[in-house]
């Protein structure tokens, strides 16, 4: 009977040493993907911060939107989307 005992506290403590090293491991990765993540905030703050805005102008005596290449759609007013979707771009010289 103390066999078995001694037997499966040493199964228990290396699974004990097996687990400890997982969990370091784990945390180490959770605290990197913390890191990652917000590198990946300030980036998407300089993006916006940095992309264009539509601009109201006058063409013709008309008002026009200028829409610089490569703005998100959802940052339009909805009509001007819609617009694009059915018209399509238009590049001015």
């Amino acid at each position: 009977m103390l066999e078995r005992i001694a037997a499966r506290r040493g199964e228990l403590d290396t699974l004990v040493e097996q687990l400890a090293k997982q969990l370091e491991e784990a945390r180490a990765e959770r605290d990197e993907l913390a890191v990652a993540e917000r590198v990946l905030h300030r980036l998407a703050e300089q993006v916006v911060a940095e992309t264009p805005a539509a601009v109201s102008v006058q063409v013709g005596g008309r008002g026009v939107l200028l829409v610089p290449h490569g703005m998100d759609e959802a940052a339009l007013p909805a009509e001007t989307g819609r617009s694009l979707r059915w018209c399509g771009p238009r590049t001015v010289r």
